[in-house]
């Protein structure tokens, strides 16, 4: 595939940000006290999380990425908005003492056995606050993603989505929950197959599907909507014929991240000038190469353009 210049791309991204790790060990035996696993404790990785993750893997791809978004005043946020100027991404971060920062460990050994989430939804008044830094920020960007984690990060997603398509931003939205009624104006809208059921129902056949997803994008005045179906690769769903891409064969070790990926490899492709189309087709080619790797990762541009 050939290179695109994506170092002029600007992308903003907004949402829910946490801290993704993970403990490393070895089970030899079974506890004496319950039938479960012992772990011996080997070492730890921190990643980046949630919308961090989809700002981190913008930035690898050579976007100028921006993110917005509310962590706690604790060790956990201290870490993360490290990790992310580490990243190159410019960071508008709001340290809200009333919320701790999102954290989820994983425990595995060979394979997962474990995950824990530490989670609060922020307050009310840090929210509200981010609202000025967002109508700032639109000038800067070409494309918006509200990366829509359900941790309550996106009570105003309404607003921002009004606010930056008043501005003329394309809003891509990757969402969550069963009420989509708050994405209402956005650009594109990126669910898996799960999410989509849960709000149009099954569907029969794949004309049945279009038909659902027909009445869906002309409720919510979507201009598309991109649907990732896992093996069997990704739908693009617009006024036009729909274009059906197949997954790219590699062999899948980790799904974790794999829409973090391929939402912000979309943003970042459109943020370059490539149309909707084929960026959703580069977008299938990340979302490959993600797979392969364990937990929320990175694809780079060197990877897309050249493996």
């Amino acid at each position: 595939m050939k290179a695109l210049d994506t170092r002029k791309a600007r992308v903003l991204v907004v949402g829910d940000v946490m801290l993704d790790r993970y403990w490393f060990g070895d089970v030899t035996r079974v506890s004496p006290e319950a039938p479960v696993p012992v772990v011996r404790f080997r070492n730890q990785e921190e990643r980046l999380g949630g919308a961090a993750n989809v700002a981190n893997n913008c930035a690898a791809l050579g976007a100028r990425t921006r993110l917005l978004s509310v962590t706690g005043a604790d060790e956990a946020g201290d870490r993360l908005e490290m990790m992310v100027k580490e990243a190159g991404i410019q960071a508008n971060l709001l340290r809200d003492p009333k919320t701790p920062t999102t954290v989820k460990l994983r425990v595995l050994s060979k394979q997962q056995l474990l995950r824990i989430d530490f989670e609060t939804a922020p307050s009310g008044e840090a929210l509200a606050s981010k609202l000025a830094d967002f109508k700032a920020a639109l000038p800067s960007c070409d494309v918006v993603i509200l990366s829509d984690y359900g941790k309550g990060g996106l009570a105003h997603i309404a607003k921002m989505i009004g606010l930056a398509r008043a501005a003329g931003k394309s809003v891509l939205v990757d969402p969550k929950g069963d009420d989509w009624s708050r994405y209402k104006g956005a650009q594109v809208i990126t669910p898996n197959r799960k999410e989509l059921a849960d709000v149009v129902g099954s569907w029969k056949s794949e004309s049945d599907l279009e038909r659902r997803v027909s009445r869906l994008r002309t409720q919510l005045g979507l201009d598309a909507l991109l649907l990732t179906r896992g093996d069997e690769g990704m739908s693009l769903y617009s006024a036009k014929r729909p274009v059906h891409v197949k997954a790219e064969a590699r062999e899948v070790f980790d799904v974790s991240g794999a829409g973090d990926t391929v939402i912000a490899t979309l943003a970042t492709m459109l943020a370059s000038g490539v149309r909707l189309e084929q960026a959703m087709r580069i977008a299938n080619r990340a979302g490959g190469i993600k797979v392969a790797k364990l937990g929320t990762a990175v694809v780079t541009r060197k990877e897309l353009f050249t493996t």
